[in-house]
């Protein structure tokens, strides 16, 4: 079997975990995240930010990513590449942008960790443009997890089992969406994007999304992307985040090739993660596929 690299794993230090409302039990335990690395053999694992409120307890942003950025990258540092760190960046103040990026560049972060809108804007808004043409002249993958404060829908209706298994993931649907109709994806072709949760919906709204466009598109209702939505999808990378249902998995290979399915085991949020990687080892796709999800070499370059 191929090794296992985990594409969407959290840890957040005590420093910023207290000052959350949901991550402080869990969330900063070293001892713990170590044990479901070596107890599930994962050779080397992603650890994203999981979008939590610190900075509203803390002065902003900017105070955030001097203490994370900072920890982070010495964790991964000091793991010998069992852990690759993903940065984060002052996203009230986006005159900041650069200045952050070059200093995540310099701490030896590998990816950049966004969330999928920010006080409802999404990453197609012109304000990100500094951050996707860093990423890409500088081949830094960016991994988009669900907004969690405020996602899309939250205005109507506010649950804590709904918010988060509904319109935490729709939020990630409507910005892959956001970036196909704005032109990001057809600005910055080199972009090298995660989205978390098989990218929300977008797996099973694959077929509406090209038919649909193709019917707006002969009243002129919608204008030309060039190419089908369903053609965007295949340039993007799409991460399983725990999820142990095959079906899942078959519905998103509609969408997009193996090699664009990484494992995520969205640790510590999903404890199970055995059963998300033998879901995968013991299916029916073939060894191959198994390598490209299990194993993606998108990290490899890095």
């Amino acid at each position: 079997m191929p090794k296992i690299i985990d594409s969407h794993c959290h840890f957040l230090p005590d420093s910023i975990a207290k000052h959350t409302s949901f991550f402080k039990n869990g969330w900063s335990d070293i001892g713990q995240l170590n044990l479901s690395r070596d107890n599930n053999e994962i050779a080397n694992s992603l650890l994203v930010y999981p979008t939590s409120d610190a900075h509203l307890q803390m002065g902003g942003w900017q105070n955030v990513c001097d203490i994370y950025n900072e920890e982070i990258a010495s964790f991964a540092k000091s793991s010998g590449g069992k852990f690759i760190g993903a940065g984060i960046l002052p996203m009230d103040t986006p005159e900041n942008f650069t200045k952050e990026l070059l200093r995540i560049k310099k701490l030896g972060l590998k990816v950049l960790s966004l969330a999928s809108s920010y006080n409802g804007i999404y990453l197609s808004d012109k304000i990100f443009d500094p951050i996707f043409k860093f990423s890409e002249e500088n081949n830094i993958p960016i991994f988009v997890h669900s907004q969690i404060i405020n996602p899309i829908g939250e205005e109507r209706v506010r649950d804590p089992l709904l918010s988060p298994v509904l319109e935490y993931v729709f939020d990630v649907s409507m910005c892959v969406g956001k970036l196909i109709m704005e032109g990001t994806l057809l600005k910055y072709k080199g972009l090298k994007i995660i989205f978390a949760h098989y990218g929300g919906v977008i797996p099973f709204v694959k077929e509406r999304f090209d038919s649909t466009y193709l019917m707006l598109r002969k009243r002129d209702f919608v204008k030309d992307l060039g190419i089908l939505p369903s053609e965007y999808f295949k340039k993007l990378f799409f991460d399983t985040s725990g999820s142990r249902s095959i079906a899942s998995l078959l519905c998103m290979l509609e969408a997009v090739d193996s090699s664009h399915i990484l494992f995520g085991s969205d640790f510590p949020a999903n404890q199970d993660i055995s059963s998300s990687i033998k879901s995968i080892q013991r299916s029916s796709l073939s060894e191959k596929d198994k390598e490209n999800i299990l194993d993606n070499s998108l990290f490899k370059s890095l």
